[in-house]
């Protein structure tokens, strides 16, 4: 096999790794809409391809994405505690928004081909 044919490989493994990223995102967004089951799907899926990332700008969005569904679970959590305090409301919209924002920040990136910098 020559050098060629191998710079092709990867440079197809990273094209297929990054639909992968887009399709967890995708995931993240329809999230919004299916009650947080795809956002658990997408997680399943970065778990699943971590090692495959290493070393590669995706390996970012990877931790990116695991981190914001960590972050959502834990605002869920925190909110769905303190609703009858009055503040739970205020804590799922910001919840919400930083969800929104590191989606959208997230995306930005990968459509740009560079890593996600927090």
């Amino acid at each position: 096999m020559n050098e060629s044919s191998t710079d092709q490989t990867d440079i197809e493994k990273l094209h297929s790794l990054k639909r992968l990223a887009t399709v967890v995102y995708l995931c993240q967004v329809l999230a919004f809409a299916f009650a947080g089951l795809p956002l658990l799907v997408g997680v399943i899926i970065n778990f699943m391809r971590q090692d495959d990332v290493k070393g590669t700008f995706l390996e970012s969005h990877f931790d990116w994405q695991i981190k914001t569904v960590w972050i959502a679970l834990a605002g869920l959590a925190l909110s769905g505690l303190t609703f009858e305090f009055g503040i739970g409301l205020f804590i799922l919209i910001a919840t919400v928004v930083l969800m929104v924002y590191r989606i959208v920040v997230g995306w930005n990136a990968l459509n740009s081909d560079r890593p996600v910098s927090e």
